[in-house]
């Protein structure tokens, strides 16, 4: 069969260069969209000001918005969460990100792991008690793995849980949590005589204080905290009763990670949007830089990352829709879809020159949030291992 000639070919289109759009649905752009728009009008205005002084006010108030959105647990069924699909989440993900590293992060925290959790692990009563209050918002979640001496080896974790007649007695530390100083509900991870247990522990609840960490250079638009529990009596209804050992938390960093795959592509589009537009607009040696070979390299090798990137993550959400995605193949997605984030992101920097690093532009921005993305749920060298034991068949951790 002949090719089409030239005439009857749609045209290039510079934001969709290989016609990815082709791959979605109507409802699929239509979240997008909706998605885009609010970002536009609530973040966007003002995220530069928060990322300059270092907080994100009006949390609990975009938490109440993105609920009604949504896009709170919004891959997950009943109890008020939307039951998008993959995609739409991954989406979700991608263009919230394009505004900024944090707020895709209070989303992630909440549905992927926080509300996850819950809904995989949890019993009928935790559910039907938190569930629908984190959908709408109305509560904000937290969860609590990392350790201040434990970040990518859990099994090691020093927080423990231990039985006290009908109760558990939780104490221990946890480091780096996002929407922990804002949280109404953190869902928090410890050893125990049985093995490894989640408990959804009441922020409320005696003995437990989350401080917020200040002086971050990197997702200053987030509210990042440590938790502190210190001998907090919860009952014995508090444990997820679902799940057991390592399996359980590394169940909800991997449904994480594959929204990572999609969010750090946002940063990565808004850096790549900034380069395009300044490099059409700004002259020097008497036209457009974007006229000179090396700007238009640069551009083209940042389009291919960019779209292969965006190639990769629509594969993965289709499988994960399926029931097919694997955990390795979330680690290949997010490994090299934050790396070549940040290569595109450091390339538009480039292109900018020295308004690069002004906040006016949001490259230096979004270049500062991925090293914080790159690390969290699985660092770089992680997730090489993770394939590297998957294609040998060999492991490399121990």
């Amino acid at each position: 069969m002949s090719a089409k000639p030239s005439s009857t070919l749609p045209p290039f289109d510079p934001a969709d260069p290989l016609g990815i759009d082709d791959l979605l649905t109507d409802e699929d752009r239509a979240v997008r969209g909706t998605v885009r728009r609010w970002a536009a009008d609530r973040i966007l205005p003002d995220i530069a000001d928060w990322y300059e002084r270092g907080e994100l006010p009006g949390i609990r108030e975009l938490a109440r918005e993105l609920g009604s959105l949504g896009a709170l647990g919004m891959s997950l069924t009943g109890y008020g969460c939307a039951g998008a699909s993959a995609v739409q989440y991954g989406l979700a993900c991608l263009e919230l990100e394009a505004a900024d590293s944090g707020i895709r992060s209070l989303v992630s925290v909440q549905g992927s792991l926080a509300m996850y959790a819950i809904h995989r692990y949890g019993s009928d009563e935790q559910k039907q008690q938190w569930l629908p209050r984190m959908a709408s918002g109305e509560v904000i979640g937290c969860f609590g793995l990392t350790e201040p001496d434990h970040g990518s080896d859990p099994a090691g974790m020093r927080t423990y849980a231990k039985r006290d007649g009908g109760d558990w007695v939780l104490s221990g530390r946890k480091m780096w949590i996002t929407n922990g100083s804002v949280a109404g509900v953190a869902v928090v991870w410890a050893a125990t005589d049985d093995g490894i247990r989640g408990f959804v522990v009441p922020t409320g609840s005696p003995g437990f204080s989350a401080p917020e960490i200040k002086h971050k250079w990197s997702l200053r638009a987030s509210v990042t905290s440590e938790l502190v529990m210190d001998e907090v009596r919860l009952p014995a209804d508090a444990v997820l009763p679902g799940v057991t050992g390592l399996r359980g938390p590394l169940g909800c960093l991997s449904h994480a990670r594959y929204g990572i795959v999609w969010g750090s592509l946002g940063a990565a589009r808004a850096c790549f949007d900034a380069a395009l537009e300044y490099a059409t607009t700004r002259e020097q040696f008497g036209k457009p830089i974007g006229g000179f070979q090396l700007t238009q390299a640069k551009l083209a090798d940042m389009a291919v990352e960019l779209h292969k990137g965006l190639l990769l993550a629509h594969h993965l959400g289709v499988r994960m829709d399926a029931g097919r995605l694997r955990p390795e193949q979330v680690s290949f997605g997010k490994l090299n879809n934050v790396r070549e984030a940040m290569e595109i992101c450091r390339t538009a920097r480039t292109v900018l020159g020295a308004n690069g690093i002004s906040l006016e532009y949001p490259v230096m921005r979004h270049a500062t949030n991925l090293e914080s993305v790159l690390t969290y749920e699985g660092t770089v060298e992680m997730h090489q291992l993770v394939l590297g034991k998957a294609l040998t068949g060999l492991d490399a951790f121990r």
